[in-house]
């Protein structure tokens, strides 16, 4: 070992070649505060290695400061659908809003703040008048990646309704996601499938049990199937397979799949489901 050691010395460690990354925390802003909030850079250490090779070109003319860099980055990046003067005003174009803005005593909800109609939410929030800037807001919400893009109708409600209101908000937002091709391409249909339920039989020979049918639950999807041999094919023995064998370990479907037999389409079956 200490052979090979001496064969083998390990190099200077003055010299690190670690690079170094100045990133910017990303994010999409689009709440009336925007213009009050400061800009906060998030960079990372310095090695021995980078900050000699930056001291030896700080010299030449075209040598850019990363801090800069970084703080441009962030307000390229940076998404405002709208300034807090460009809401006040579409507020004063808005019929609905004036009235009332013109009789704020008889709307407790609302009250005017800074010549902007606010909302009584937690928090408070400025109201958005019908028109562009919800379509915007609904766009900047649902569509950007700095957002989340594509997420669902709760979590979008969620993130809206902590910067803006406007009474019909979650009808707009579910209607919008409803009809976004790309979440309608590749999010997953969240409901149980059908499933189909019959009755095979009589069978002979019957058995030691004196069963001579068999029920069976079938999932159209998977074609996962559930059996069991019972004696007769009457009303009360289909809700107890529903029950003993079906309902108590897989839940209670929504939709069952018959052949409107009788002892399907009893009143017994229909008040268990």
């Amino acid at each position: 070992m200490p052979d090979y050691l001496s064969r083998s010395p390990v190099e200077d460690a003055t010299e690190d070649p670690d690079e170094t990354f100045f990133t910017a925390s990303q994010s999409t802003q689009a709440d009336h505060e925007l213009c009050n909030r400061c800009h906060h850079v998030v960079s990372a250490v310095q090695t021995r290695f980078v900050k000699l090779r930056q001291t030896t070109t700080d010299t030449s003319i075209n040598t850019t400061n990363p801090i800069e860099d970084s703080l441009l980055f962030q307000e390229e990046n940076r998404i405002t659908p709208f300034s807090i003067e460009q809401l006040r005003q579409t507020q004063q174009h808005d019929e609905y809003t004036q009235n009332i803005i013109n009789n704020i005593k008889k709307y407790k909800k609302y009250f005017i703040s800074n010549d902007l109609l606010m909302h009584r939410s937690n928090p408070l929030v400025p109201y958005v008048p019908h028109g562009e800037l919800r379509r915007t807001i609904l766009r900047i919400y649902h569509d950007t990646a700095a957002n989340g893009a594509h997420f669902g109708r709760d979590k979008t409600i969620h993130k809206i309704k902590q910067r803006y209101f406007w009474s019909s908000m979650y009808k707009d937002i579910d209607n919008y996601i409803k009809s976004c091709i790309l979440c309608a391409q590749y999010n997953p249909r969240r409901q149980k499938t059908p499933v189909s339920m019959d009755f095979h039989g009589p069978i002979t020979p019957v058995s030691r049990r004196r069963n001579k049918y068999i029920i069976s639950l079938t999932d159209v999807l998977s074609k996962f199937v559930v059996t069991k041999a019972v004696r007769d094919n009457s009303a009360q023995t289909v809700v107890r397979f529903l029950k003993e064998d079906i309902i108590t370990k897989f839940g209670t479907p929504h939709c069952i799949l018959t052949d409107n037999g009788t002892h399907f389409t009893s009143s017994v079956t229909n008040e268990l489901l």
